[in-house]
């Protein structure tokens, strides 16, 4: 169960589960003076093919399936009629507030979507780059720039395949102190080029490495579950060794309403030089 303002979301995987969330969400409100305008139901299905957009459970059916919600002082647009995600995953909200505090000076968000990271960078004043091969998303991405006061033309946006874009920043000498590589377990890049997340981390990794300005901090994400967080340490630790490069490893703490298991791993690299 997500609430996202005065809506909730209901992720389940039968019709049963999702009559025992839905009354759960009944019993929270009721124990925390809580009243959700609408409850949505999204299916989690075995086969990417099968995802569909939530539906409506109960609440008024005439609201507009747009709405803004705010998470620490931060604003974002969801759509629950857009796609099979609303727009924003909850379960980074920590690493969102880590970029905002760090602060950094350049950040390139790889796989951005609707450009979260990079809204929390960018109110604390950095330059960003934003790539994710769907133009829809990174409109979305704009639109929360706006939403938060920020100039989006003031910083870039490739609506490109992250692995052809990362070698061209890099062949004109770019460097970044925060990247962010949080990427879906699949996906189809340019002419069709597959990408695996169980495969092809490392190599998103190596061509992010060229881009790691000293001491800077580079986020390696993934909700794959057969990549537990001793997997991305042990991605981290061959690439490190394959570029001469060295780094300190950082989570941050747990999140208090999300269990371990049903949350993204993460591990922030701290690079040493």
């Amino acid at each position: 169960m997500e609430r996202f303002g005065e809506d909730v979301l209901i992720s389940y995987k039968d019709d049963v589960a999702r009559d025992v969330l839905a009354a759960g969400v009944d019993e929270w409100a009721a124990e925390n003076s809580y009243s959700p305008k609408r409850i949505f139901g999204k299916f989690l299905p075995k086969q990417n093919a099968e995802r569909i957009a939530p539906v409506l459970i109960s609440g008024d059916a005439t609201l507009p399936l747009t709405t803004v919600v705010e998470e620490n002082g931060m604003r974002f647009g969801l759509d629950f009629g857009a796609g099979y995600s609303a727009g924003l995953f909850i379960d980074q909200r920590a690493n969102r507030t880590s970029v905002r505090r760090d602060a950094p000076k350049r950040l390139l968000n790889t796989f951005a979507y609707t450009c979260s990271f990079s809204v929390a960078a960018a109110m604390a004043g950095a330059e960003t780059v934003s790539v994710d091969l769907s133009k829809k998303s990174l409109d979305r991405g704009r639109e929360n720039f706006a939403l938060n006061g920020l100039d989006a033309a003031a910083h870039r946006f490739y609506a490109d395949d992250v692995l052809d874009v990362l070698p061209r920043l890099a062949r004109k000498k770019e460097i970044f102190n925060t990247i962010i590589l949080d990427p879906p377990t699949f996906s189809r890049g340019n002419k069709g080029r597959r990408f695996q997340v169980e495969e092809d981390l490392q190599a998103l990794l190596l061509a992010a490495l060229d881009l790691a300005a000293p001491r800077a901090k580079i986020l390696l994400s993934t909700n794959c579950a057969r990549l537990p967080r001793r997997a991305l340490e042990n991605i981290a630790h061959f690439a490190l060794k394959a570029t001469r490069r060295a780094a300190e490893f950082q989570a941050e703490p747990p999140l208090p309403d999300i269990p371990p298991d049903a949350a993204a791993q993460t591990l922030w690299l701290l690079m040493k030089g």
